[in-house]
């Protein structure tokens, strides 16, 4: 089997050969993950823990801690007084409720349908006649709407779209949707060819228009999404960012056409929307300006720009990028929405190509730079995510701009979307989790079962139960950090498998029971930066399967801090952790005479405080 080495900025990673197909729509979709029951020793807690206590944290910061739910009772007429929080509150309620409705797709309860039902009544009574709807606006400037490209009017509107979708798919009601088509009208019959120009400061609605276009089946949405790309670059934009000194066009991206667009620049978070917008539209568009852009700029991002955990965005100053390889530990923003939106946009790639080098990104991701962003038990939360910390970085219950927490909310539920895609005569399998799915494969409908302890292992067992006999491909993703695996089909084994895109393929007349068992080596391995990434010179990181990990101080108290290091002769053991970090997979090695503890990234900060390193100290003999 041949390997293909990818020297990534944060470190090397060996991946099998790929490359890359285009396609004019995506000819694949995910299995959506209200058909699929997730019975999983990793993420059944996590997804416990969000149903018990993330979106209760939400519900009450939004409703009862801060001016959020206050802010649409005024504009409903149903309170006195001006907006009070951030301009862009508004998003921060949508992203809860896309949360909540999409707990309900798998948790029925009624109290969380009637309290949707309560604050969409609150939305709709502040919504404008002509279809606009920002609180910001209506309660203090409602005579500058649509003035200033900087204050979130349409991201605070997409997010409400994306919402919108959730609770209909969630419950069937309409009494959301018709909110949200309701400012899309309005966005349609304001904007566009021969009306105003616009350029989101911060993008969002792109992907939310490309989204309700698959809703209504209107075309005009996904017409409008394409427009606004468009916009940019060519001098339109004004307001807040323009005119700031040390920000500028760049800072939104708005500084060249999105189709000349060469490497990432200014804020991360905006960038990863603008990307993942820009892909829904060429899956729907014959644009080979914007796959070949995507492409260029996914090479940056990944290649040159992205932490081993990743995370992405160097700098607290623009939340974003400065120069290539310039990935600073302690200093690192790495904001969890920006991981969010790595996951969104290679995701995107991966329905786009069929390749699973996106997933690859996608998978490091979601395990290392969305995770670390919400604690254990689901109720305090990471806005920036460092890669070392003197012990003063702690989660907290919430922020004033509180994007991390509600988008958190929104993802976690929905993980079930990102494990398998299916086509006419395909399946391909992306993450490994326990699980139950139920799909169609044409007109023949089919049940994977899946089993594992992934990520603590690399066995896996999948089984195949199509309703009749069939011939399909079943395509496995081998993940990108995996140098050796065996793969048997009812129990034999297969010699040189099939591989392409990184994917296992296995085409047959499958019937019910077959099985497939995967086993991917999961060896513990440390990495070294590449020599351009300036503060990783001499240090090396580690990392096992998808997890990176970490040191942290509560495991290591008898080592000088300033003295730790890994030894080039130490020999790492997997061993079971204990207490709060029970049913994890720790690594312990026998370094500078004495036990060195690693813990996964994700899990840091759960315990006591102390100080934390990725990259430690490594001398070479």
């Amino acid at each position: 089997m041949r390997f293909k080495q990818i020297r990534l900025a944060g470190f090397l990673l060996i991946s099998l050969g790929q490359f890359t197909v285009y396609a004019q729509t995506y000819s694949v979709k995910p299995v959506p993950f209200n058909q699929i029951n997730i019975s999983d020793a990793f993420w059944t807690p996590r997804l416990e823990a969000h149903a018990n206590h993330t979106l209760e944290t939400c519900i009450a910061q939004t409703q009862d801690s801060t001016q959020r739910i206050n802010n649409f009772k005024k504009a409903a007429g149903l309170a006195e007084g001006k907006h009070e929080g951030i301009y862009f509150d508004d998003s921060d309620v949508y992203k809860a409720m896309e949360g909540i409705a999409y707990s309900l797709i798998n948790n029925p309860n009624p109290e969380y349908e009637a309290l949707l039902d309560n604050w969409i009544d609150l939305i709709a009574k502040s919504q404008q006649a002509d279809g606009y709807l920002n609180t910001y606006y209506t309660l203090n400037l409602p005579d500058q709407r649509w003035t200033d490209m900087e204050k979130h009017e349409m991201y605070c509107g997409g997010h409400m779209i994306e919402a919108a979708i959730a609770h209909h798919r969630a419950t069937g009601k309409e009494t959301f949707l018709n909110v949200a088509i309701k400012f899309a009208n309005h966005l349609d019959n304001t904007f566009g060819p021969g009306k105003r120009h616009w350029v989101p400061g911060h993008e969002e609605i792109e992907l939310a228009l490309v989204k309700l276009y698959h809703e209504t089946k209107d075309k005009k949405y996904l017409d409008l999404a394409h427009w606004l790309l468009e916009e940019r670059g060519h001098g339109h934009g004004i307001g807040g960012i323009w005119n700031h000194k040390k920000r500028g066009a760049e800072y939104c991206q708005d500084d060249v056409p999105v189709s000349e667009i060469t490497d990432i620049k200014g804020h991360a978070v905006r960038a990863m929307y603008l990307f993942t917008g820009m892909t829904d539209v060429a899956a729907e568009k014959d644009l080979p300006a914007y796959v070949e852009a995507l492409k260029r700029v996914w090479d940056d991002v990944v290649l040159r720009n992205m932490y081993i955990t990743g995370g992405i965005g160097s700098s607290l100053h623009n939340e974003g990028f400065t120069e290539d390889y310039d990935l600073p530990n302690k200093e690192a923003y790495c904001e969890t929405c920006a991981s969010i939106g790595m996951v969104l946009w290679n995701n995107r790639m991966n329905l786009f190509t069929k390749d699973a080098k996106y997933v690859d990104v996608m998978e490091r991701c979601i395990y290392n730079g969305v995770l670390s962003g919400i604690s254990l038990a689901g109720d305090l939360f990471f806005y920036v995510n460092p890669l070392e910390s003197d012990g003063d970085h702690h989660r907290k219950r919430w922020y004033g701009c509180a994007c991390c927490p509600s988008n958190v909310s929104r993802f976690i539920p929905s993980i079930g979307n990102y494990i398998y895609l299916v086509g006419e005569k395909e399946i391909f399998i992306n993450l490994y989790m326990g699980n139950k799915a139920n799909t169609e494969l044409g007109n023949t409908k089919l049940e994977l079962v899946q089993k594992t302890n992934y990520p603590w292992s690399g066995n896996v067992e999948i089984e195949i139960k199509p309703a009749t006999a069939s011939v399909f491909s079943v395509n496995m993703r081998v993940p990108g950090w995996c140098r050796k695996y065996t793969i048997a089909v009812n129990g034999k084994q297969t010699a040189s498998p099939f591989v392409e895109n990184g994917y296992v393929k296995i085409g047959r007349k499958w019937e019910s029971g077959d099985k497939i068992r995967l086993n991917f080596e999961m060896p513990v391995e440390v990495v070294a930066a590449d020599p351009q990434v300036k503060q990783n010179i001499g240090k090396r990181a580690v990392q096992r399967g998808p997890l990176v990990y970490c040191a942290e101080q509560a495991d290591n108290r008898k080592i000088d801090w300033n003295q730790i290091s890994i030894d080039p002769d130490g020999q790492f053991k997997p061993v079971a952790a204990k207490r709060k970090l029970e049913g994890m997979t720790i690594l312990q090695t026998n370094n500078q005479k004495r036990k060195l503890t690693f813990i996964p990234y994700f899990a840091w900060d759960n315990r006591e405080p102390g100080k934390m390193k990725v990259w430690l100290d490594y001398h070479e003999k």
